[in-house]
């Protein structure tokens, strides 16, 4: 899924600041899941920025709406009737979420109230780490079902770089070497003759360097 974290609220009151009717729109898919911007975090938000300002002195009014997905229009329809009625909306779904509701009303103000940070596993409450970078071409087959593009900080596709040590990368104790594990997996599989495999040059034409991603599927397309 897609993992965000909450901006610093001093962030968002310099971002909300010239206006006085704002919309906080969460998302009920992975914001809400990694508990960022989901109908929890609306509604705690807008209790913190009310106080805010009433401390202040300032008459700001905040609505407060939660939508089933911000990067589908169908559920963006739903805020149409009443988008009028705020100056700007302050969006806690994802980077996409809210690149397309700026993109589906565009005589309103945008404002991110979250970080988009990567696709990553939920291991804890609390607790989430990274997995997958969408590179648009899948090597876990061969690699045991560990990702090298994503967790190995130099993306190194036939084995370790050398900088790593009792199984740690030498960026620190804390991260794993990925090729560490894959060797590991490998081993537990049986399927250590794959590691003597040189892998073939990856093609990065189909990774966020070749440009903005389009897929199409005519065969569900109406």
């Amino acid at each position: 899924m897609i993992i965000a974290r909450k901006k610093p609220v001093e962030e968002i009151i310099t971002e909300i600041d010239p206006y006085d009717r704002i919309l906080i729109l969460g998302c009920n898919e992975c914001v809400t899941v990694c508990e960022a911007g989901g109908k929890k975090e609306v509604e705690i938000l807008a209790s913190a920025l009310t106080l805010h300002y009433q401390a202040r002195g300032k008459a700001k009014t905040f609505g407060k709406a939660t939508l089933e997905r911000q990067c589908d229009r169908e559920y963006l329809e739903e805020i149409r009737g009443r988008i009028h009625n705020y100056d700007a909306v302050l969006s806690l779904a994802c980077g996409v979420g809210v690149q397309f509701a700026a993109e589906t009303y565009t005589a309103t103000p945008l404002l991110p109230g979250v970080d988009t940070v990567c696709l990553g596993a939920n291991e804890e409450r609390g607790l989430w780490t990274e997995r997958c970078q969408a590179c648009g071409s899948c090597v876990l087959a061969r690699t045991g079902g560990i990702c090298p593009v994503s967790r190995c900080a130099k993306r190194v596709m036939n084995g370790p770089c050398g900088g790593s040590a009792n199984g740690k990368c030498e960026l620190g104790p804390d991260t794993d070497c990925a090729w560490q594990l894959i060797i590991d997996r490998l081993k537990a599989l049986g399927r250590l003759e794959d590691y003597e495999q040189v892998a073939p040059i990856k093609d990065w034409s189909t990774d966020r360097a070749g440009g903005p991603r389009t897929i199409t599927r005519e065969d569900i397309q109406l």
